[in-house]
């Protein structure tokens, strides 16, 4: 699954508007206007029409999601900032970290979501997909978790 997919689909589930999108991308500081969030998010056959989402525009909408949600977090001194994440192949998981974060669900609403679109996942497994990268029991999200989570989010938010 593209990045563009996952946005098209985070857009249909929570029922986004474009200019919304386009805020969103701003306050996680990707400066898009509405016309070009409307490139991402529309399928075209011509390739040149289309903007390709790239892993740095997915983790700025993912981190401005949360901020358009749950509002700014003031930085504190002697932490270091940790919005700023370089999203690497893994991209599965840091969507399913950051809307849990963004939508503030506990584990067991994220297990009901997964539920609901007709995928069974342990209480283990999703904390292996939320664990960070190198930890002992990580495991990368696939494609097929990813697509099932977006779906049952779509379930949830519009019936």
């Amino acid at each position: 699954m593209d990045n563009n997919d996952i946005l098209i689909r985070l857009r249909y589930a929570l029922e986004l508007k474009n200019k919304e999108m386009a805020e969103i991308f701003q306050l996680g500081g990707e400066e898009l206007s509405v016309p070009e969030v409307i490139k991402i998010l529309t399928k075209s056959d011509a390739e040149e029409e289309q903007i390709r989402c790239d892993n740095n525009m997915l983790d700025a909408f993912l981190n401005g999601l949360i901020i358009y949600k749950r509002g700014k977090q003031d930085s504190q001194p002697n932490k270091p900032d940790s919005s700023i994440h370089s999203m690497k192949k893994h991209s599965n998981n840091l969507l399913l970290k950051k809307v849990k974060i963004a939508l503030a669900f506990t584990t067991e609403e994220m297990l009901e979501i997964f539920e609901s679109a007709g995928i069974t996942v342990s209480k283990g497994e999703l904390g292996a997909f939320l664990r960070k990268e190198g930890h002992k029991n990580y495991k990368e999200c696939g494609d097929k978790y990813a697509r099932n989570f977006l779906k049952g989010l779509a379930i949830k938010y519009r019936g």
